[in-house]
């Protein structure tokens, strides 16, 4: 079963994300301004979805569609034993536990713009990556 996260705020305006059997499964709004830099949104949203593992390259390539390319935005699900990272045209997916994928995700992250990836891809930020 996929499970992941995705913020409302980092869609570019027009994009969808459509893919059979994708659930949502929690809408939260929560302040984040402790965690933010400048110009980022203090108030996010945070939709929490589901699906059948059988659509996550389907779900990964409709999120690398529809992300912002600017700001470091990102999402992520995992699928089984492994952890999925969109970024605006960048899939990475590697097992729990492989230093490697997990570096190369941390590598785009960083050129990206997210501060502190290693933080980000590494830790219970948000939710359970």
């Amino acid at each position: 079963m996929i499970s992941g996260t995705l913020l409302a705020e980092s869609l570019r305006t027009g994009a969808q994300v459509q893919v059979p059997g994708l659930r949502l499964t929690r809408v939260e709004r929560q302040d984040v301004s402790d965690f933010v830099r400048d110009p980022e949104p203090a108030i996010r949203t945070f939709l929490e979805f589901e699906a059948d593992d059988v659509v996550a390259d389907e779900l990964a390539q409709s999120l690398a569609g529809a992300l912002l390319s600017e700001g470091g935005w990102y999402a992520d699900f995992t699928v089984a034993d492994e952890h999925v990272v969109v970024f605006a045209g960048a899939v990475f997916r590697y097992r729990r536990g492989d230093q490697a994928g997990r570096a190369r995700a941390v590598e785009h992250a960083r050129a990206a713009g997210v501060a502190d990836p290693a933080e980000h891809l590494g830790a219970d930020r948000f939710r359970n990556m």
